[in-house]
């Protein structure tokens, strides 16, 4: 979850994204953002993220992007 902290961190700097309840719905993190994000997590965990899974319930607060990664690593 460390990675993941700081991948966020570096595609928003100063957020506090452990306090986070819904990154999408608090408007955290834009459509680009999540972009960016799926494609720092792709290179970085060597996983695929395919379309069905950029839904906003896996990209919700840090708990559930690490959910994802996780599933995603066991496939």
């Amino acid at each position: 979850m460390e990675k993941i902290l700081e991948i966020l961190k570096g595609i928003k700097p100063g957020v506090d994204f452990t306090a986070c309840e819904d990154l999408i719905g608090e408007h955290v993190l834009a459509s680009f953002d999540i972009v960016r994000l799926v494609t720092e997590l792709t290179d970085e965990f060597d996983i695929e993220i395919t379309p069905l899974d950029i839904v906003p319930e896996n990209f919700k607060n840090v708990a559930a992007i690490a959910a994802l990664v996780e599933r995603l690593e066991d496939e």
